[in-house]
Formats: structure tokens, C-alpha cells, sequence
């Protein structure tokens, strides 16, 4: 090997590479986040544990309204939560931020009471409808549902069998054989009933009458229902409200001429729609709940 070869031999660098060991340690901070979600996760189901022993059936029914339905509209539950127009909606109210033993009081047992009583109620009319042969014909006319004024029953028209006479307030004979028998049966109860008339959007023509509309049809259709009803044996005193609402509130929004859109509502209200009924804009006495 000649001496050329030899320097370059003796330049070369010589590399060394050691594996470096990292001792086990805190890892980073990876598992504090990890542990940080598990802490909420905890309180959220301990919150929710807590939150289905504090309230009853309705208020947890409300309660899921209201997250479901974080809205100003109407939504479906049974009890209404604390909002502008439950039942479900946004809330103008102050959050009652007391301790938990304040939770269980906030239910209303007279309206809880009421509700129970309606339903029983319902019940009973649905018997008595099914066991009336006069009646039997006209169940698909009958509606009756719970809502959070009360014990709704509507009569609505059908196609070829109208409530009343056309473009009039004089009830046809099966009409006020209905009202006969619903009446009977809503003297029964304490509670006192509103009767609304509803028209559907075609508009009342006749020329002998200037300057009368649906509006006034729709009213003197409901006093006839509530004539008929006192007739059947529903005390006056039971009358909290008789109001004709033309066609504001159809039954069917997707066909405003259909036949059902013509109805008479009888609500059996609940005690709370009762005083609001007959407050008559005064403000309430204190202590009332």
C-alpha cells in the first residue's frame, strides 16, 4: 500500500451511533386531557342521574321538550317547560339556581291532579261514543286529545255531513244529539269549558247580510254549540269562554277549504287555563301559583 493510500485511510472520520433510551416518565400531557374528559364525562352522567330522581314523569317529558325544541314555537309535551309558549321553547325566566330540594316542588299537584281527571274523563266520553248507537256514525267526526289547556273535543265536519246548515248557525239534528249527550257528561266534572267555532278560508257571502263574515259565523256557531250543551245539561255557570276564531287556526293548513277546518272545539280546561280565562287581564292575586 503506497503512502497516498495510508493518509486517506487514517483521515477517515469514524461515526459512532448510540440508541438513545428514554426512561418511562410522564409521557407528555396527553392523558391529562384524557383524564379532564373523563372527569366531565362523569359529571354529566351523575348530572342526569340526579336530574331523572329530582322531577316526575311530566317535567322530565318538558324538560326533553325544551332541549329537543330550543325554540319560540309549540312543541308537544304534556306539561309545558317555563317558556314564552310551552309547551317546550325558549325560556324568559330566571334559572332557580337554589338546591336541589327545591326540584321536586316545582310540579303543580292540583294541575297534575286535573290532568289525571281529564283523562279519566276522555276515557269515559269514548265510551260513552262507542256505546251510543245514535253516535256511532259520526265517531270519525269526534276528536278528542289532552292538551295543556285541557280536555280537547272537537266536532268537525265531514264531506257529505255538515254540523250546520249551510252558511248558518242552526245545527243540524245529529249535531245537537252529540251536544246533548256531551253535555251530560261535562256537568260531571268541576272543571268549566271554553267553545271556540272555527270556519274553514271560504268567505261568507250573502247579500242580505252587509258586513257579516266568518268571524261573526264562527262566533254564532259556538254560542249554538253552547246552547245545545246547556240544553243536554252542562250548568251556565260551567261557560268560561265562547269565542269565534273564523279561520285563523285551521286544522289542515295544506287545504284551508277542506270540510274539517270546520269545527266547534269544547276544551274542558285545566284549573290554570281556568284562572287565566277568567282573569280578564287583572293582574293575580298574590299567593296564587
Amino acid at each position: 500500500m503506497n503512502s497516498s493510500a495510508k493518509g486517506a485511510q487514517k483521515q477517515r472520520p469514524i461515526i459512532i451511533k448510540r440508541k438513545k433510551i428514554v426512561a418511562g416518565g410522564h409521557h407528555g400531557g396527553a392523558w391529562k386531557v384524557a383524564y379532564a374528559d373523563f372527569v366531565t364525562a362523569m359529571m354529566a352522567f351523575f348530572l342526569v342521574m340526579w336530574l331523572l330522581a329530582a322531577v316526575n314523569a311530566e317535567q322530565r317529558a318538558a324538560i326533553f321538550e325544551y332541549f329537543r325544541n330550543p325554540s319560540l314555537e309549540n312543541g308537544t309535551a304534556p306539561k309545558p317547560a317555563l317558556g314564552q309558549r310551552g309547551p317546550g321553547g325558549a325560556s324568559t325566566s330566571a334559572v332557580n339556581l337554589r338546591g336541589g330540594l327545591d326540584a321536586p316542588r316545582t310540579a303543580n299537584d292540583k294541575d297534575i291532579a286535573d290532568r289525571k281527571q281529564l283523562e279519566s274523563l276522555m276515557e269515559e266520553l269514548r265510551k260513552a261514543i262507542d256505546r251510543s248507537q245514535a253516535l256511532q256514525p259520526f265517531k270519525d267526526q269526534l276528536l278528542l286529545d289532552i292538551t295543556p289547556d285541557g280536555l280537547r273535543l272537537q266536532i268537525v265536519d265531514a264531506q257529505n255531513r255538515p254540523m250546520f246548515d249551510l252558511g248558518s248557525a242552526t245545527l243540524k239534528s245529529y249535531t245537537r244529539a252529540i251536544l246533548d249527550e256531551v253535555g251530560r257528561y261535562l256537568n260531571t266534572v268541576p272543571n268549566r269549558v271554553s267553545i271556540s267555532g272555527h270556519t274553514d278560508t271560504t268567505p261568507y257571502s250573502d247579500a242580505t247580510k252587509a258586513g257579516y263574515t266568518n268571524w261573526e259565523l264562527s262566533a254564532d256557531r259556538a254560542n249554538a254549540a253552547r246552547r245545545a250543551l246547556e240544553a243536554g245539561g252542562l250548568g251556565d255557570d260551567k261557560v268560561a269562554r265562547v269565542v269565534g276564531l273564523s279561520s285563523s287556526v285551521l286544522f289542515d293548513k295544506v287545504d284551508p277549504r277542506n270540510p274539517i277546518n270546520r269545527r266547534i272545539a269544547i276544551i274542558v280546561m285545566t284549573r290554570s287555563a281556568e284562572r287565566a280565562a277568567l282573569m280578564d287581564g287583572r293582574p293575580a292575586p298574590a299567593g296564587t301559583p
